[in-house]
């Protein structure tokens, strides 16, 4: 914690005062980032240090391995599908991305799901992506390369749930919304996009 309040104390000192009249800006005036970014809870990856963007830029929804459930309408605590709602029905976001990353630990218990038993939610959560784990393990006998491919295809299959909410097929469809998949490599620090032929390529 002691590192947590030193961080502070810099920012207060190094970073607030050339910050603060944005700050004030976006207090007064509110938020209206125009992108919403899915990203995952992993500490090595952070959409806004990636897109090198500031407060009030883009809206961020973080959980394990960037999934996004299937809409379901019922009275079930959904606190992904809530922040999308959010970001997409108030904001009125113009662009959604799905970024996914390499090593990532969810798609590690998706595919291992020994490893993640122990856990109370890990394992009912990641079974949001097994379509995507058993198009993979029925495609690719090389376990080595399972992983990333699996992380993939848990980018592309959320990008699909994203569909199943009414109010952004409906967005997508009229031209006010855009899906998009990206995937950051923490080992290099590079960037892959989804292409419309369901290829990652860097950037």
């Amino acid at each position: 914690m002691e590192n947590l309040l030193s961080g502070y104390r810099r920012f207060r000192h190094t970073v607030w005062p050339g910050r603060r009249e944005r700050f004030e800006a976006l207090a007064q005036r509110g938020q209206q980032p125009e992108t919403l970014v899915i990203a995952c809870s992993d500490s090595r990856v952070d959409p806004a240090m990636v897109f090198d963007v500031g407060p009030g830029e883009i809206f961020i929804v973080r959980n394990v391995a960037n999934l996004v459930p299937p809409f379901e309408d019922d009275t079930a605590f959904h606190g992904t599908s809530a922040a999308i709602e959010f970001a997409v029905r108030v904001l009125g976001v113009k662009d959604v991305i799905v970024m996914g990353h390499a090593m990532c630990g969810g798609i590690h218990a998706l595919l291992h799901p020994a490893s993640a038993e122990r856990l109370d939610f890990m394992s009912s959560w990641v079974e949001i992506a097994a379509e995507a784990r058993d198009r993979v393990l029925a495609c690719e006998p090389v376990e080595e390369k399972r992983q990333q491919m699996c992380e993939f295809e848990a980018i592309k299959l959320s990008l699909r749930n994203l569909m199943t909410f009414p109010w952004v097929a409906a967005r997508v469809n009229d031209g006010r919304l855009h899906l998009h998949g990206a995937s950051f490599d923490i080992r290099s620090g590079m960037l892959s996009r989804l292409n419309a032929d369901g290829a990652f390529e860097p950037v």
